[in-house]
Parts: C-alpha cells; structure tokens; sequence
C-alpha cells in the first residue's frame, strides 16, 4: 500500500511539474515574441527615416528637419575640445562623486559608492568621461586580441541593459576589473534597464582605469535610434535637461568607437549577435567602423539610383512583414508549422491593405543582403501579378511620393554596403539548428546562422568557439550547435520578475567557459517554483492582451468572415489562424486559448471575450474608432516621432508639428485617414486653445489599460 502512494504520488508530481514547465516555456515565448515585433517595428521605422532623409529633398524640395536632426546630426566641434566640460561649473552645493583624471581607484571607487547611493553623477564629468574615452577608443583596433598567458582568467559578461544592480552583483561576486581580474562585456549596456548611465559612466571608467584588462564590444543597443525607442535617450534627457543633446551627441561618437569583436588566445571569437555567411574577419579587421553611427541607418542610396518611373497608387500594404521564426532555433525546439502553413493567411484582407508576399526565411542564400535592415518598409519588394490569375512574377520596389507611390526597379547594392552589412549580421544574428544562413525577418535585421555557417567561419580563422549575447536565455546562458557557440546573457529578470537568471563566463589557459549564474531580487528568492511562474505567466499575458486590444479592427475582421451566419463565435482552430495571420507571433494559440476566450457550451471560441478586460486610457470623444485603433497600434512609434520634434524636450509641440507628423507617419504606415479628421483631433486636443498640444497627455489617451486596473484606480480616487 505504501508503495502504490508513493507511486501515485510520483506520478501526481510529474504531471504537475510537466503542466510548469509547459507554462514556462508559453510565457517566455509570448515575452520573446513581442520583444522582436518591436525590434521590428523599430527597424521599419529607422528605415523610412532613411530613406526620407535620402529622398524627400528631391520629391518635394524641402529637407525634412526634424529626422535630418536624428539621422546625420551635426556634430558641434565643441564636443571634441576640452572646452565642452571646463566650461560648466560644479557648484558646491554638489554632492555626488567628483572625479579628476586621468583616473584613479580612488575615483572609480567614489563612482561606485555614489551610484549605490542612487547618486547622479554631474554633466560636466560625464562630458568629461565620454571625451577622455572617445580619445582612447580611437586608438583601439576594431577587433581586441587578449590572452590568458597573462591573468589567470577572463570573465566575460552579456547584456546588462541598464541593470546596475546585476553590474555590482557581478563586481561584487567576481571582483572589482584589475589586472588579476580582466573583463570583457559584450554589448548592450544601455537602454531597457532605468540605471544606463550608471551603468556605462562605470563601464567607461574602468576602462580609462585599466584600458588593458577592460574590453568592452559593441551592441547592437549601442545606437542613438535604437536609443530613441528603448528608454536611454529619454533617461539621459531627463537627468541632465541642461546639457542632455550635447552628452548624447558624444554617446553617440563613443557607441560607433566601440570595437566590434574580441579573440582570446587567437581560439575564442566574441561579438554582440553572431555571424552569418559573408561574414569575414580580416575585412571587419580593416574597415572604418567609426562610419557606422547606427546599423539602423542603411548606407545612402539617391533617387537615381533608382531610375524611378511615376505611378500615382494610393499608398497600401507597405507594412506587411513576415515575422515566422525559423523552425527551429537554439533554444527549446517546438513542432512547427510549415512554411505554407506559416504564409497562410486564411485569406484575411488586411486592415490597410491587399497582402503581399514576402521571401522565405528558408533561403540559404546571403542573409545580410536580404534581412539586413537596409530596405524601408515603404520600400520592401512587392510581387505584382500579371493577371489575377497567374503566379506573382515581377519584382518592383514601392517608393512613397507624398500621398502615392512609385514603382522602380529593385536597386543593386552599391559596394559601399559591404562594410555596413557586415556590422548589422556582427550585432543583430542569432543562432539556430538548421543548416545554411536564412533572414532574421522575426527581429527584422541580421540574419540566422546555423551550425555549418558556425564550423566554416572557425575552421577559416583557426577558432574553436564563438561566444555571443542579444539573447535573454532562462539560465542566462545557453550552448548549441555541437558546444561551438555560447549565448551569455547578464540581465537577470529581465521580463519579469523571476523570468531568468543572470549569468557570466570565465575562462582560463584551458580555454574551457566555466558559468556563474545568478538573480538579482530579494522578493523573488522568497517566493516558490509555482508562484514565479504565475507572476511571470500573468505579465506575459497582460502583454500579449495589450497586442490583441491593439490589433481588433483586423481580428474581428477575421473572425466574421468565418463566423457567416454572426453568432459570435468559431471553432478554436479558426480562432488560432486568425490570430496567427494577425499578428504573426507564432505562438500556441490553442495552449494559450484558455487564458485569452471562453468557451460556448458546444465548444465554439467567444471571439469578443478575447478585449472584454482590456479598455482605452482616457478615451477623447472626438477619435474615430478606426484611428483611435492606429493610434494605440503605434504608440511608440508616433512618441519616437514627437520626442524628435520637440526639441526642448517641454513635452509641447505646435498644432502645425503636430500635422506634419501625421503627414510622415502615415506614409511610413500606408494608413488612409482623412486630413480633416487630423485637423478635428489637433484642434480638440488643444486644450487651453494656445495653439500647442500636450503629446505626453494625448498619448495618455492611447494607452492600452486593464479593465481591473482602471477600476482600482477609480476606486482609489
């Protein structure tokens, strides 16, 4: 008797933990997926930028200010004198850290004590920082050569993003950098996270403080665009207002000095993302990567080149975008669909648009010609048919012209691109586990590399293992393709509380990593298995809510054309594809049903129950539904937009500002919304009728809320 509970209870147990980690593993996936449909987003929006600064000079006569300003601004030859920092006092009254260079221990050691006491560091001695690293990054190669014959080991840390407490819990397990304890960080220090200045001002120091036992590679966060959208731009804004452009302007000369790879011992390569076909070490050894301020602004290409030929279309589908992950990667490997399945999209017609057909990521062909953000969203080869009837044959690229577009021939890169493509494959590729080189299109840039790609590049170069970051991995660190590749990630609880560990390598004459894992939390050591899981599970969810509130127009679109007789509801595999072909997340819609729709009696998916908990901020009345809609779609997007046209950063911009970024956005979207609807919303939104609009509270307007949190938050009133 004893036995048989014992075995039951076995079973019980088994069971319960299987249902866990089935949890687990649904929840990261909704956390990943939506991470890179904003990488994505963000590519397209870089892109049209681009291509509007590239072009909108001869369409229409007039630059476009405001993305010249983000995209090639200026540089003020103040920044690179000594003038820029001598000439801002430090008052008295001052009492963080106080530095004087060239630096010392006990400078770096009242760095850290400040920023432990939540200290901010004063404008002048982070021009100053960033000017003396700027000088010293000059003169470093593009790829660091180290070796272990002089330290006993190298640690080498992955992704902080803005985690100061994961940094000190690093320095503080493993040792403070000195010549017995040399680090190498691989990227992405800023952005996410709300302490990255802290944490690069810290990074900078040690390595002005030791140039020759602190490296420091690039990422791809390591970029002024990207900075717009993830949060250090607005970081550095908000603490320092008085001198916060002239320390961006020289973070963005540091981040384009970084060096792009590190070799230890001639065996182990490091870089940021990975590598992809046409990647060549020699060549990324010789080129100017200075050039490169962000692998989001693809290299110049001129109207000429294009031989443009008129077509006046009405501006639809320039945002459809294939976002299907390869089938596999190196992570858990699930069953997936095929790639028609994948393609298929139930014949749904699209919000703005007729469908159009993208290249299949199963290509084996260079991946950075085709996955490399290089190509705008407006811009993106469209397959024209030559009858309704017959296969798509004929590749043109649509251009926008104002409110129409143009049709031009497909362009071949010019050779310039070639230094450009191989730093977007070095900071944006990820691993996977089939063979050949495919496009990234689930993040949008760089490509995906799998395990002959790997073995050719170090049987080419001599190496033995390739050690990257860019993605979060639940232990914090991850090996595939045969051991000869290691993803570091250092961000411990980086989507949610309890959602991963932290990790770092160390490596020795041996060559052989030894990993150090770690979670950066008090609550969560606390809690149970069971009760991290759900915390985490009930974020992604609310998450992925948010996506499906954001998207409604086009799923209820869907959902009616297979629900003919109205009743409401459809079978769950009809509920899936449509929210598959929607939002292209390729997640377990049917595992996940439960947490997003009811059930009728007979087994039908109640469709409209999937937004009954979600709701509008403040709602204007004003709104139609149909640009209310966009407008929660694009939030970020559209605050990108406005942050670079308020240049005070006052969080007011004018009525006519205001009109000019709904000109540019929704070209950028292909979205059809009637003038006189903008001019009605910009009118209404001026509340106090001085001809300025708060964005800050318009935006408030667009935010996707939980019905139980407005209700609490009425309550509370």
């Amino acid at each position: 008797m004893p036995l048989k509970a014992a075995v039951l209870i076995q079973r019980w147990y088994r069971r319960y933990m299987a249902r866990l980690e089935m949890r687990r593993r649904y929840t990261w996936n909704i956390f990943q997926s939506i991470e890179y449909a904003g990488e994505q987003d963000q590519l397209q929006l870089s892109s049209f930028f681009s291509f509007m600064l590239d072009n909108f000079t001869q369409l229409n006569g007039n630059g476009p200010d405001l993305i010249s300003q983000l995209l090639d601004p200026v540089v003020d030859p103040w920044l690179d004198r000594e003038t820029c920092f001598n000439m801002i006092p430090v008052p008295e009254s001052y009492t963080g850290p106080r530095l004087s260079f060239p630096l010392s221990v006990s400078d770096t050691n009242a760095l850290l004590s400040g920023f432990k006491e939540q200290q901010t560091l004063h404008a002048r001695y982070v021009l100053q920082l960033l000017y003396e690293t700027k000088k010293l990054l000059k003169q470093m190669p593009n790829i660091i050569h180290l070796s272990t014959s002089y330290t006993n080991e190298i640690t080498i840390c992955g992704d902080l993003h803005g985690r100061l407490d994961d940094l000190l819990l690093i320095f503080y397990k493993n040792g403070l950098p000195s010549a017995e304890t040399p680090y190498v960080f691989n990227g992405d220090f800023v952005d996410r996270g709300k302490k990255s200045v802290e944490v690069v001002m810290l990074l900078f120091a040690y390595l002005l403080l030791y140039p020759d036992y602190m490296h420091l590679n690039r990422g791809n966060h390591e970029d002024h665009i990207m900075n717009l959208r993830y949060g250090f731009t607005k970081e550095v804004m908000q603490k320092y207002k008085a001198h916060g452009r002239e320390i961006l302007q020289l973070f963005q000369d540091v981040f384009s000095l970084l060096p792009i790879a590190t070799v230890i011992d001639g065996k182990i390569l490091i870089v940021h993302g990975g590598i992809s076909d046409q990647t060549d070490l020699d060549f990324l050894g010789s080129i100017e990567r200075h050039k490169v301020k962000s692998a989001l602004r693809f290299p110049r290409r001129s109207l000429g080149q294009l031989d443009i030929g008129q077509c006046c279309r009405q501006m639809k589908g320039i945002r459809s975008t294939d976002r299907s992950r390869p089938s596999s990667t190196c992570s858990h490997s699930k069953n997936q669909r095929t790639q028609n399945q994948r393609k298929r999209r139930c014949g749904l017609s699209r919000q703005d648009s007729t469908i159009s057909t993208s290249s299949s990521s199963s290509s084996s062909s260079s991946s950075s010609s085709l996955c490399s953000p290089r190509t705008p969203s407006c811009l993106t080869p469209r397959q024209c048919p030559s009858s309704p009837s017959s296969p798509y044959t004929i590749s043109v690229l649509q251009v926008p012209f104002l409110d129409s577009l143009s049709s031009v021939g497909p362009p071949s890169p010019p050779q310039h691109e070639r230094e450009w493509k191989q730093i977007v494959d070095i900071l944006w590729s990820d691993p996977k586990t089939q063979e050949g080189c495919s496009p990234n299109t689930f993040r949008g840039g760089g490509c995906y590399f799998g395990p002959d790609i790997t073995q050719r590049l170090l049987l080419q170069h001599g190496l033995q293992l390739l050690i990257r970051s860019h993605e979060c991995k639940q232990e914090g660190y991850e090996l595939c393709h045969g051991g000869q590749v290691i993803t570091i990630f250092s961000a411990s609880n980086y989507y949610e509380e309890g959602s991963n560990r932290g990790a770092y390598i160390k490596v020795g004459r041996e060559l052989v990593p030894r990993f150090y894992q770690y979670q950066v939390s008090r609550t969560t050591r606390k809690l149970t298995l069971t009760q991290r899981v759900r915390a985490a599970e009930g974020s992604a969810l609310r998450a992925l809510k948010e996506k499906l509130f954001s998207h409604r127009s086009e799923l209820m679109s869907g959902f009616q054309q297979y629900d003919q007789n109205n009743k409401g509801c459809v079978s769950v595999s009809e509920w899936a594809l449509v929210l598959e072909a929607v939002l292209r997340l390729d997640l377990p819609w049917r595992t996940l049903r439960p947490h997003l729709a009811r059930l009728t009696p007979d087994g039908s998916v109640e469709y409209q129950s999937c937004f009954e908990d979600m709701g509008p901020g403040n709602s204007l009345p004003q709104v139609t539904p149909n640009l209310a809609e966009t407008l929660f779609r694009y939030r970020t997007d559209i605050e990108i937009i406005f942050n670079i046209i308020d240049k005070d950063h006052s969080g007011l911009i004018s009525i006519e500002e205001f009109r000019h970024t709904w000109r540019l956005f929704t070209a950028h979207l292909g979205v059809d919304i009637d003038d006189r609807a903008i001019d009605d919303l910009a009118r209404s939104i001026d509340f106090n009728k001085d001809g300025s609009i708060d964005f800050t509270e318009f935006l408030e307007a667009f935010r996707v809320v939980h019905k139980l949190d407005k209700d609490q938050h009425v309550n509370g009133k």
